[in-house]
């Protein structure tokens, strides 16, 4: 008998603890349950696309941050040697596409939504190269370098968002750093420099790579001396003449991310070997 009277008691007292600790608030999943503070955010970055940089492959560019910016951005300018203005900007991972307008702020910009909350903004563009609401790939080029809206210069103003929240930047998994000023980092970009394509030796020096086949296209960058690149279609476009020769067709590179006559690579011929149309 005493030890079922100890036996309720202990009962008992047992539900009167819990009862007590329930009024208070200090119940508690077991220990092997809880979550770790921060552990949400982190979950939510490794679940973050691989984004890459949002300009042309092989193309070095630094980049600063000012106090004065809304949310996490960083600015990018090129430094090497190749003009900013006019540069493609490309998708830094895929997703669906939207123009936006503000005029006086971030001028003419798109944003990428990329799924999982993750979205990804570019500022002050010059011109759009896709339609709102298309779906790009990583690497694609989305817009033109430029300076419209609240800018003081050529740049791109790029954004990384979670559910609408700024986040730190992060380019092939590393954080870039958040610099006052321009010259104390770089980054070189491997964006759409996957494989593919036909190699071809150019000729000529001084030669530039425009943003699409026209003559009054934007320069993406020069070309100093012969160089091997590779070709992944081709296209007609404005006509070239060079030493005698007369070309419309035009190659779009696959590593300097834009397009050069087909006069520079092969003259004699209207087309290239090989090539499919773009």
């Amino acid at each position: 008998m005493r030890h079922e009277r100890l036996s309720r008691h202990r009962r008992l007292w047992s539900v009167l603890v819990t009862v007590l600790l329930a009024a208070v608030g200090l119940t508690a999943a077991p220990a092997q349950a809880r979550t770790p503070a921060g552990d949400g955010p982190r979950t939510a970055r490794l679940l973050a696309p691989n984004f890459k940089a949002p300009f042309p492959c092989g193309q070095r560019w630094t980049l600063s941050h000012h106090s004065a910016e809304v949310r996490r951005a960083l600015d990018f300018v090129r430094a090497d040697g190749g003009a900013t203005a006019g540069t493609p900007v490309l998708a830094s991972a895929a997703g669906t596409a939207t123009r936006m307008s503000q005029p006086a702020g971030a001028g003419n910009y798109i944003v990428i939504d990329h799924g999982g909350g993750w979205q990804t903004y570019y500022f002050h563009l010059a011109s759009y190269s896709v339609a709102s609401g298309a779906s790009v790939g990583q690497g694609q080029q989305i817009g033109v370098t430029g300076s419209t809206g609240n800018s003081s210069g050529a740049h791109i103003h790029y954004e990384q968002l979670l559910n609408g929240t700024g986040q730190n930047i992060v380019i092939n998994g590393g954080a870039l750093p958040y610099l006052s000023q321009y010259n104390q980092s770089y980054l070189t970009s491997d964006n759409g420099c996957g494989g593919g394509g036909t190699n071809f030796r150019t000729w000529g020096t001084d030669i530039r790579v425009r943003a699409d086949a026209f003559l009054t296209s934007p320069v993406v960058t020069v070309l100093p001396g012969p160089t091997n690149v590779f070709v992944v279609c081709q296209k007609q476009g404005d006509t070239v003449n060079a030493e005698g020769y007369t070309n419309r067709w035009w190659s779009k590179l696959r590593d300097q991310g834009g397009f050069l006559s087909n006069i520079y690579i092969d003259h004699p011929a209207a087309q290239l070997p090989g090539v499919p149309l773009c």
